[in-house]
């Protein structure tokens, strides 16, 4: 008697990927999931910072790259984002099931699109900044006093 492997996409590369990318865009500050029109997105605040489509038929995922999209679209699985998203700096990336997506790129870029989109407070407190700590200005220089004639 023969066994077969399940056929199904549960320990996919891209599968394997899909939850390593949900799990570190979910560990950013304020991070949230939801799932509307039926597909993963993490919020920060009300704001989508990332797309994670369903894992069931390989990777795509859409991000908000300011500083890196004409990088990233120079790759030959990214496109700009339907519905008008490419002209604010929205990126999509697709892969098959089997491919593995580099995910250390993929997570750079899911970090730049969360400090695109999360609220100022939010960044101070990625970075490491202590909210409402008196910031270190250089001393004003002394203006000199007028002269009177």
């Amino acid at each position: 008697m023969t066994t077969r492997k399940a056929t199904g996409s549960s320990g996919s590369p891209a599968r394997k990927a899909h939850a390593a990318l949900l799990k570190h865009a979910l560990s950013y500050p304020g991070a949230w999931e939801d799932h509307p029109w039926g597909e993963t997105v993490v919020k920060v605040k009300t704001k989508i910072f990332i797309f994670l489509g369903k894992p069931d038929e390989g990777l795509s995922l859409s991000v908000k790259l300011p500083e890196s999209r004409t990088f990233a679209l120079g790759l030959d699985w990214t496109e700009p984002t339907g519905y008008g998203l490419g002209k604010a700096g929205w990126v999509s990336a697709r892969f098959a099931a089997k491919a593995k997506p580099p995910v250390d790129v993929l997570c750079k870029w899911i970090d730049e699109s969360y400090r695109a989109v999360a609220p100022v407070t939010l960044l101070k407190q990625l970075d490491g900044e202590t909210p409402g700590a008196p910031k270190s200005k250089a001393a004003a220089p002394k203006k000199k006093a007028a002269r009177k004639r």
